[in-house]
């Protein structure tokens, strides 16, 4: 059915031979496309006009994963790791649209930037410090962008549980407009957020935080990040404009085994 087995081998990017691939290779061609459409078509149902995009999310998962969902038309991709992504950036095709989506630390984002010349967004910023040094990692690049590097604002609309990262609510028009007026090279372009499990009301807070930075900065039109594997058809009701999933398209992520004590 598909070639995705065999075109990173003719590319001699991936080595065939590691465990991964040949799990993938063996057992799961054509799993990825069938999970890809029965996830559009979920977010076709739960939209009320057009669906959001739809990001997957491959974080563990083999290259081989990656290159099946692009055969199958997908195109928009997130990485968690700064290095997984510098890694599999450039043994997928050009035309793919990276989001960064985990947490950043400041001093890797000359390396996100620099390894990934097709990054289309950082989905993650919470501080003027990060922000900066991205604007700063831009503006050092050999080969200038065609055009300004996406931002969202990532936003802790369940601070009670003390895990998440993210600016809280009240933080964000602050860092928005740091951005807008200090990070020329950057284009701040929506909100993100993870929130509780199964708690819609984080929906309803990263919602009430756009409409106080767009109406506080004069802005419009900016992205509502929110919706993972687990809540994507809620978010998505919601006023999602991006859902970032990965165990509904690529199944359960796998961990290397920690060794025994």
């Amino acid at each position: 059915m598909l070639l995705a087995c065999f075109y990173s081998a003719r590319l001699g990017t991936v080595p065939l031979q590691t465990s991964s691939a040949r799990w993938y290779c063996s057992s799961a061609i054509g799993s990825v496309v069938e999970s890809l459409t029965s996830v559009r078509a979920r977010l076709a149902d739960a939209a009320v006009a057009l669906p959001p995009r739809l990001v997957a999310v491959s974080k563990t998962k083999p290259v081989e994963a990656l290159l099946e969902a692009y055969e199958g038309g997908h195109r928009d991709f997130g990485e968690n790791y700064v290095q997984e992504l510098i890694s599999k950036a450039p043994q997928m095709p050009a035309d793919c649209r990276w989001r960064f989506i985990g947490n950043l630390q400041s001093n890797k984002a000359k390396a996100l930037v620099h390894g990934v010349p097709n990054l289309q967004c950082v989905e993650t910023v919470d501080s003027a410090k990060l922000a900066d040094r991205l604007q700063k990692a831009v503006a050092e690049l050999e080969v200038p962008r065609e055009k300004p590097l996406d931002i969202f604002l990532q936003v802790d609309t369940s601070p009670w549980e003390g895990t998440k990262s993210g600016v809280l609510p009240e933080e964000a028009l602050p860092l928005a407009r740091h951005i807008v007026h200090k990070c020329p090279l950057l284009r701040l372009a929506g909100l993100m957020t993870i929130g509780a499990a199964g708690d819609e009301r984080c929906f309803e807070a990263l919602r009430m935080c756009r409409s106080h930075v767009e109406l506080s900065t004069g802005m419009s039109g900016l992205e509502l990040s929110m919706g993972m594997s687990g809540d994507f058809e809620a978010a998505t009701r919601a006023g999602s404009t991006s859902v970032r999933v990965g165990s509904s398209i690529f199944g359960a992520r796998e961990y290397p085994a920690k060794p025994n004590p």
